[in-house]
C-alpha cells in the first residue's frame, strides 16, 4: 500500500505565495501522472496541475500563470508553487498520484487559505 504525505499548507494573504508537497511513502512504484486537485467547500474536486512522467504539464485556467507544477519521478514527489494567490483558491488541497493500471492514489488534504 502506498501512502501520499502532503505538507506546506496554511493561511496567507491575496497576493502571497505558498508551496506544497507531496512524498510517496515508497519510491518503487511505476506511476504515469502526478498532479494536484482542490476542493472548495460545497463545491466538486477539481483539477489544478498534472505532470507526467516525461515532464509534460497542465493547468487548469483559473491558475495558469500563477502556479507552478515540478515533479521527480524517481523519488516519486511533487511539489506545487503558488503565486498570486486569490481568495478564490481557498481550498483543500489533495496530491495525486496514477498507477500505471490506473489506480489513483490520494494524499489526506492540506488546507489553503487565502485571506483578502
Amino acid at each position: 500500500q502506498v501512502q501520499l504525505v502532503e505538507s506546506g499548507g496554511g493561511l496567507v494573504q491575496a497576493g502571497g505565495s505558498l508551496r506544497l508537497s507531496c512524498a510517496a511513502s515508497r519510491s518503487t512504484f511505476s506511476i504515469i501522472a502526478m498532479g494536484w486537485y482542490r476542493q472548495a467547500p460545497g463545491k466538486q474536486r477539481e483539477l489544478v496541475a498534472t505532470i507526467t512522467g516525461g515532464g509534460t504539464t497542465n493547468y487548469s485556467d483559473a491558475v495558469k500563470g500563477r502556479f507552478t507544477i515540478s515533479g521527480d519521478n524517481t523519488k516519486k514527489t511533487v511539489s506545487l508553487q503558488m503565486d498570486s494567490l486569490e481568495p478564490d483558491d481557498t481550498a483543500v488541497y489533495y496530491c495525486n498520484m496514477r498507477h500505471w493500471t490506473g489506480t489513483d492514489y490520494w494524499g489526506q488534504g492540506t488546507q489553503v487559505t487565502v485571506s483578502s
